[in-house]
């Protein structure tokens, strides 16, 4: 969703250019409502891609106006039309709206709006909080920020909303709850969009909108309110992303420039905590006495997010002896338990706006339970929230598949579990000196991986018509084959499974025949035996085995059809390196099919509804 107000240029060319920016986020359909001064609202939407809705309007130069705002949706309530197409306007067009998120009471509400006469064009639940909002502006106050505070008041679930009142040409509302918004100021001008790459190419001075608060967009001028009405004070904050970063740079997709750039963001991100050899956290707020405390760990996140956890339990039950549960924050929130009292849930999310991970850090916090945000996004809801913040410096993420932030979450990690083993005195200095040096040879040895991607590129088109494959692997191996299996999935369509490599034999290998390809990852020392054990069972049942190993394990190659060789590097940080062939290969194979890679179907960037 971006939404804007622009009073010295034509604000559909911007709407449209915004709205192009958060094509990541997944959509199935776009529109624009645009006034002209004292003129009432022009409105237009439809199902399909912006480049629909950018033909209808001749790239927006067809639409006058200098007050806008836009909207792609994805479709959660009624099915992807026109009709259901924000924006949505009341019977009257007295209240014109966008919305992300979703209202769970809006059966109610519109039953309730039905018997005092307003009737409905739409199955959204974006329409009831339209129709809300004008019913409260008419019976009370004609005063949009008490319509909208009253309407807030009513309305359960999450929303970001961007509202235009007939009566106020050239002012837009905005409401906030549990759904992303940031607010952008700069030369008479005022902005507001669901995430950052929208505005950069216009502003780098924006606001943070607190949740239950409204705001009010004038000409370069915006107020905000909290929910009893009363102005309050935010801080201008400045974006540190520059609008050339936000852009392919040369690459064929973002997905691809992301995966290059991962050598860069990791040395960026390690060099945020580590001085002169040692790692400080008073960027995050983190003592070592406050590390000292704590006796059980809980990593809670969705997707990618949650394999780095499996990653990272592996490493910080090695380097310590806290115990840790890595949980899915979808079940997790839900989970009627009680939490330790001297433990720390660490929430993992690239925008620190994934609906159900923010409800588990909440949840925490509520039961007194010290709270940790990796987040990559500054200023985002987690961010804010958490006790305590580790930010990954991996810049704007645009393709929908992670990789670079997810590789930066890693090394986050791997640097969090090495200063809690030095804070609880659980490491001597020389191995923690070793390990630090290890960890900053990730970079480099990232680099020399994707110096050899034309192989991979070679292996991969023997994988594009495959419909089915499976990744095995035991430990670290296994949390890296889960992500691997992920990435090939979700851009490529390939039905795909990960299963930790002991498993086999408990029922999957029931799904083996001629042809079927497997991907082993085989990087942890103890563990290579038992995994080439299963390799070669595989391969008798006509597997055909691909093999991401360490460089000097020459035992694959009588096995694997095709090996693919990482530097070698301390096993506890060996995913680091094996995560990169498999990101290539999802790529390549993506590629090969034909697929959108960075904007995959059904799929968002950023889950900001349940």
């Amino acid at each position: 969703m971006r939404n804007h107000r622009f009073h010295r240029k034509q604000t559909a060319p911007i709407l449209l250019d915004g709205l192009s920016k958060l094509e990541y986020r997944g959509y199935d359909s776009a529109g624009i409502a645009v006034r002209d001064g004292e003129k009432s609202a022009e409105v237009i939407k439809e199902k399909g891609k912006l480049k629909v809705l950018a033909e209808m309007t001749n790239q927006g130069k067809a639409v006058k106006g200098s007050c806008g705002i836009g909207h792609t949706r994805w479709a959660t309530h009624g099915e992807p039309s026109a009709v259901n197409s924000h924006p949505h306007s009341s019977d009257d067009g007295n209240v014109i709206a966008v919305h992300n998120g979703i209202i769970e009471n809006y059966q109610e509400q519109r039953e309730k709006l039905i018997k005092k006469g307003y009737t409905f064009k739409s199955q959204t639940d974006t329409e009831v909080a339209v129709n809300l909002i004008d019913y409260y502006y008419k019976k009370y106050s004609q005063q949009p920020i008490e319509a909208i505070a009253r309407a807030m008041l009513r309305i359960r679930g999450s929303y970001a909303l961007c509202v235009m009142f007939k009566e106020y040409p050239g002012e837009i509302y905005c409401a906030r709850k549990d759904s992303p918004m940031i607010i952008g100021i700069a030369d008479g001008e005022s902005y507001v969009a669901s995430d950052v790459p929208a505005i950069l190419k216009y502003t780098r001075n924006v606001y943070y909108i607190g949740n239950m608060e409204i705001a009010r967009l004038e000409k370069g001028n915006v107020t905000f309110y909290n929910i009893d009405s009363e102005v309050i004070e935010k801080p201008l904050t400045e974006i540190k992303w520059d609008a050339e970063s936000a852009e392919k740079g040369g690459y064929e997709h973002f997905m691809l420039k992301e995966i290059h750039e991962q050598s860069k963001v990791i040395r960026d991100t390690i060099n945020s905590v580590v001085n002169n050899g040692v790692v400080h956290f008073d960027t995050v707020n983190f003592t070592d006495n406050e590390m000292k405390n704590i006796d059980q760990i809980y990593i809670v996140a969705c997707g990618s997010a949650y394999y780095v956890g499996m990653d990272l339990q592996y490493v910080i039950e090695s380097l310590t002896s806290l115990q840790v549960r890595v949980e899915l924050a979808s079940e997790f929130r839900y989970r009627d338990m009680a939490l330790k009292k001297n433990s720390m849930v660490i929430v993992i999310s690239q925008s620190g706006e994934t609906a159900d991970t923010l409800a588990a850090l909440r949840m925490a916090k509520d039961k007194g339970v010290k709270t940790l945000g990796i987040v990559n996004v500054v200023g985002s809801s987690i961010a804010r929230e958490a006790d305590n913040v580790f930010y990954t410096l991996a810049g704007p993420e645009i393709s929908v598949a992670t990789t670079k932030a997810y590789s930066c979450q890693l090394v986050a990690g791997y640097l969090l579990a090495l200063q809690f083993a030095k804070s609880r005195d659980e490491i001597t200095e020389d191995r923690y000196n070793k390990r630090l040096n290890e960890i900053n040879t990730i970079p480099e040895k990232v680099e020399k991986i994707l110096g050899d991607k034309e192989r991979l590129q070679w292996y991969s088109n023997k994988l594009v018509n495959i419909s089915d494959s499976f990744f095995i692997g035991r430990g670290i191996d296994y949390a890296i084959g889960m992500e691997g299996s992920l990435k090939l999935k979700e851009i490529s369509y390939i039905h795909s499974e990960a299963y930790a490599a002991g498993e086999l034999k408990h029922g999957p290998i029931s799904l083996i025949e001629d042809g079927t390809v497997v991907i082993s990852v085989v990087t942890q020392d103890k563990l290579i035996e038992k995994t080439i054990s299963n390799t070669v069972e595989l391969k008798s049942r006509g597997a055909k085995i691909m093999a991401v190993t360490t460089a000097g394990n020459y035992f694959l190659e009588d096995t694997a059809e095709f090996v693919c060789y990482v530097p070698a590097i301390e096993n506890l940080f060996a995913g680091s390196l094996s995560v990169i062939p498999l990101q290539l290969i999802s790529y390549y194979v993506s590629v090969g099919k034909g697929y959108d890679v960075d904007k995959p179907r059904n799929l968002a960037k950023s889950v900001t509804v349940e």
